[in-house]
């Protein structure tokens, strides 16, 4: 029976993760480039929490698209093409940390955080519209980028997974190859860390809040 004649224009974005991979088995590109805008955001986030080097960073995803290129044919679907491809990527990354840093095992930073109690959450949207709150919301941003930075890798790569990229604990356990508690524990630690890393921050810009100086100063006087 001959087949139907397939659409001149394939809309990427109305399909299923295997959609597009038998697509990509027929040799459509195009759908291959959807997958990897579609699963960009995530596996920057995936190897920034391993690795700090931006250069490197994309080192890593780029050899993690050529993996995926090479055994596209292995996906079965048992998990989402994200997580299948951003495991990939973070094997990749650790591969990479361990030969920069060979003596140095991640697995046993699990102590390294101290009990810092209680986190506090703080708001990361601002109203639509709001030119000021925008403002504040971008610096708040870099603020929190340059804090996650200072975590250890073993932290960092469950923080952005959980609170950044909003995996689940379990999919954050398979990606990292972890137990759903250890998941637990390193997010618990790196909140506390973080706590500690932003009280710092503001804490040393307090000096200079609410400045009432030069001609305002003189202006009262």
């Amino acid at each position: 029976m001959p087949q139907p004649d397939r659409p001149l224009a394939l809309d990427y974005t109305a399909m299923d993760d295997n959609a597009l991979v038998v697509e990509v088995l027929r040799g459509d590109r195009q759908a291959f480039r959807h997958i990897m805008q579609r699963c960009n955001q995530r596996l920057y986030r995936v190897a920034r929490g391993v690795l700090d080097d931006e250069a490197e960073i994309e080192d890593v995803m780029q050899e993690a698209y050529l993996k995926v290129f090479e055994k596209i044919e292995t996906f079965r679907g048992a998990s989402s093409l994200a997580t299948w491809i951003s495991r990939i990527a973070i094997n990749e990354a650790i591969q990479r940390l361990r030969r920069r840093h060979p003596t140095v095992d991640i697995d046993n930073l699990d102590n390294a955080a101290p009990d810092a109690g209680s986190v506090v959450s703080l708001p990361l949207r601002a109203a639509d519209g709001d030119p000021a709150a925008a403002v504040a919301r971008d610096e708040l941003h870099r603020l929190l980028e340059r804090a996650v930075a200072t975590l250890p890798p073993t932290f960092r790569s469950v923080f952005l997974l959980r609170d950044v990229e909003g995996c689940s604990t379990e999919e954050t356990a398979e990606l990292l190859a972890i137990r759903s508690e250890t998941v637990k524990t390193r997010l618990h630690r790196a909140r506390q860390l973080l706590q500690c890393e932003l009280r710092e921050r503001t804490e040393a810009a307090l000096g200079g809040t609410f400045p009432f100086l030069g001609r305002r100063c003189s202006r009262v006087t």
